[in-house]
């Protein structure tokens, strides 16, 4: 059996254009969904994915109207691989119930690994470059070292309580504790 998904993005569009193309391509059943891509939570296509069985094929107009990132696409087909599944393509001309359909999906996904490779490598390159430079990442501290030393000052006290230390300083009482882990033991 083809099952058909279709989608668009918001109300006023409409899916029709999608909807014949399916039911041309021998379509017995089409899901109909209004959701942006991005959306995770996509009741329509999970009800599509839920219905189709083994032998089953579920077939889109476009490759972006199953999945926005190709990551998540990859993701979905292999599923339904793994399902007996197959998975077609209209415009893309993918048929993953072909050897040839198969193979050039594989080679999508082999593509889109090397690609997620070079950007793990960039990224690591880029931070070990500004590292070399004496550069560091990520958010800047809350509290100075001058900070840390008021507040270990601050906590020598024992008639004020850590919370009231953090007030002082304009950070939560996590935020003390994180740069002084021992807070009263330390003092």
């Amino acid at each position: 059996m083809n099952i058909g998904y279709a989608r668009v993005s918001t109300n006023e569009q409409n899916t029709d254009l999608q909807i014949d193309a399916l039911k041309s391509s021998g379509c017995d059943k089409v899901f109909e969904e209004r959701a942006s891509g991005a959306q995770r939570d996509r009741p329509e296509l999970k009800a599509a994915l839920e219905y189709a069985r083994e032998g089953d094929c579920i077939v889109v107009w476009k490759l972006d109207r199953l999945a926005r990132s190709l990551k998540q696409l990859i993701e979905t087909v292999e599923d339904l691989e793994k399902r007996g599944i197959g998975f077609k393509s209209i415009t893309e001309s993918i048929d993953t119930s072909t050897s040839g359909g198969r193979l050039i999906f594989h080679i999508f996904a082999s593509l889109a690994e090397f690609e997620r490779s070079i950007i793990r490598e960039r990224t690591r390159a880029g931070l070990d470059a500004a590292k070399a430079r004496g550069k560091t990442g990520g958010r800047p501290s809350k509290l100075s070292e001058t900070d840390i030393q008021v507040a270990k000052t601050l906590l020598k006290n024992h008639d004020i309580t850590v919370a009231e230390v953090a007030k002082k300083m304009g950070v939560s009482f996590a935020t003390l504790y994180r740069h002084i882990p021992k807070a009263r033991e330390s003092t």
